[in-house]
């Protein structure tokens, strides 16, 4: 999906979500497209929840070891001061913050920004995650990208916790997680509540 027509001297914001299970895309298309905006001579202003340093502590990194250069920050807030002067703002792994997240990208997008969100959808038990579902809601556009389900081979949307640990938050990569599809992960979650 191409977005990137802004017409000059109209200060037109709006939200797009990437959004999806684990190891479906959803940093690469949010890397992808901050990329496209940079070739096109806008400033970008890309960020991440501090929590996240499986990669980098001041990188946005894929799976697949794409990179750009982020702020890891704390409190959603924070991003409405640190990209006044940004055109494009992008954040990744949006379901660590706070439900704040929803009215900051909000103000962005009604300041005529352009912003760019990824984060997953569901947590580990297949329940919506953080402020995710109302960031849906509100964007203008939003991309599901799926991963493929490691059991079967088809669309997974379902991101597998493989170790024993309750925690909401548990970051990990392949060690700790893989995709599922819906078959597969009700196959694995009705076997639990027995």
């Amino acid at each position: 999906m191409f977005l990137e027509h802004i017409t000059p001297g109209v200060d037109l914001g709006w939200i797009e979500v990437v959004t999806g299970s684990m190891f479906s895309g959803k940093t690469e298309e949010l890397l992808r497209r901050l990329r496209r905006a940079c070739f096109a001579h806008q400033k970008v202003m890309l960020f991440k929840p501090r929590i996240d340093t499986r990669y980098s502590a001041t990188n946005v990194v894929s799976h697949d070891s794409n990179e750009l250069s982020a702020m890891a920050i704390d409190e959603a807030y924070k991003i409405l001061d640190l990209s006044a002067d940004a055109q494009v703002i992008g954040i990744d792994e949006a379901q660590f913050f706070d439900v704040s997240l929803i009215d900051v990208c909000r103000n962005l997008a009604s300041s005529g920004k352009r912003v760019v969100v990824a984060g997953l959808d569901m947590d580990f038990r297949g329940e919506p995650f953080g402020p995710m579902p109302q960031l849906l809601a509100i964007a203008e556009f939003v991309d599901k990208v799926h991963a493929i389900c490691v059991k079967c081979g088809r669309p997974a949307q379902y991101s597998h916790r493989l170790t024993k640990s309750s925690d909401l938050v548990l970051l990990g990569e392949t060690d700790r997680y893989e995709p599922l599809c819906r078959h597969c992960f009700d196959g694995l979650t009705d076997n639990r509540n027995r």
